[in-house]
């Protein structure tokens, strides 16, 4: 009697939920596209270029306070007042200082790490959502790769600009236009700016992880197929904003909080939203819609390999076969002698 093996619970649960099986397909794809790894090494490159893009916003500090001397004794007293330390407020006064004596060197010098590590940062995410998109790494030309990554590079700074600039604007005027009509103390008109500060936020985000999701691997996909991921994409990053947000508040009280864990906030928010932008691409790559035929190998050609065999003299088999004939010749021969004699 012939038993057949019954599906698990989980594999039932897949087939009657389609949803189900779309997560842990795409958690396949993800594991299977070594999206951990390259999750670290987007989040490396970020870090490596936090350094050059703080050496150019001093730079441009100090291009802007060595012309305004109101402006710097301003901002060396918002130091000594910030700081209650008097060795550590006059530490940052001298680095205030040298900012500006050095503006054009560390400028120089911090635009030109900042163009290496930035294009790194773009060749990592490329390559990264490329590989979730389940597409094979093509050896490309070398400046070819770094020019395109480039301009890669510039587009998603603009639209991040972008994004965070109209969604600051937005924010900053409906707070000046509830002061303005008497509203900023009502409870419910601050909520209902607040939430459409929240839509055009995660709206603009949308914009920009569909230019992510759609344009930046090697081989560009249709944007049809990425307007769902590049929504969840949207949502779940402002939540990650808003989770950071309130971390950073929480430790803002403390020094050494303030100094440490907003480091330390800032790493693990950037390891988790590269965790979840590679996530979101494994999950719109393996949609339904977007699935690719699984190409089946024809089998590998038939080698017909001749074998002949020389030998001197008979097989075993035949010389076999042939002592077997010589005994029944001889057993017949000697019956016909018997049956003539009689």
């Amino acid at each position: 009697m012939s038993t057949t093996e019954q599906p698990s619970w989980f594999a039932r649960q897949r087939k009657r939920f389609p949803w189900l099986d779309h997560l842990v397909r795409a958690g396949g794809r993800y594991q299977d596209s070594y999206g951990d790894h390259y999750a670290a090494a987007i989040t490396y490159f970020s870090v490596l270029s936090l350094v050059p893009v703080l050496m150019v916003a001093f730079a441009v500090a100090g291009l802007v306070l060595s012309g305004n001397l109101e402006l710097l004794n301003q901002v060396k007293n918002e130091l000594a007042a910030a700081v209650p330390d008097p060795a550590l407020s006059q530490t940052l006064t001298k680095a205030v200082q040298q900012a500006i004596d050095q503006r054009y060197a560390v400028g120089i010098t911090g635009l030109a790490i900042a163009l290496y590590s930035g294009i790194g940062w773009m060749t990592n995410l490329r390559d990264s959502i490329t590989a979730q998109w389940g597409q094979a790494r093509e050896e490309l030309p070398l400046v070819r790769t770094y020019v395109v990554d480039f301009l890669s590079l510039i587009g998603l700074g603009l639209a991040l600009v972008l994004s965070f600039g109209l969604t600051t604007l937005v924010q900053a005027f409906a707070e000046d236009l509830l002061e303005l009509v008497g509203l900023h103390n009502q409870g419910l008109p601050k909520v209902l700016f607040i939430g459409l500060g929240l839509l055009l936020s995660v709206a603009a985000n949308w914009g920009v992880f569909l230019w992510v999701l759609a344009w930046l691997p090697r081989k560009r996909v249709t944007a049809r197929s990425a307007i769902k991921g590049a929504l969840a994409a949207a949502i779940g990053f402002e939540l990650l904003k808003q989770v950071g947000g309130i971390y950073l508040r929480s430790i803002s009280a403390s020094p050494a909080g303030a100094a440490f864990g907003s480091l330390l906030g800032l790493l693990v928010f950037i390891y988790l939203v590269s965790r979840f932008l590679l996530f979101v691409t494994a999950w719109t790559a393996t949609a339904r819609e977007n699935r690719q035929p699984e190409v089946v190998q024809p089998p590998p050609p038939a080698v017909i390999r001749p074998v002949v065999e020389v030998r001197s003299g008979p097989a075993p088999r035949q010389t076999a076969t042939l002592l077997g004939i010589g005994a029944a010749a001889g057993l017949l021969l000697r019956a016909l002698f018997r049956s003539r004699r009689d």
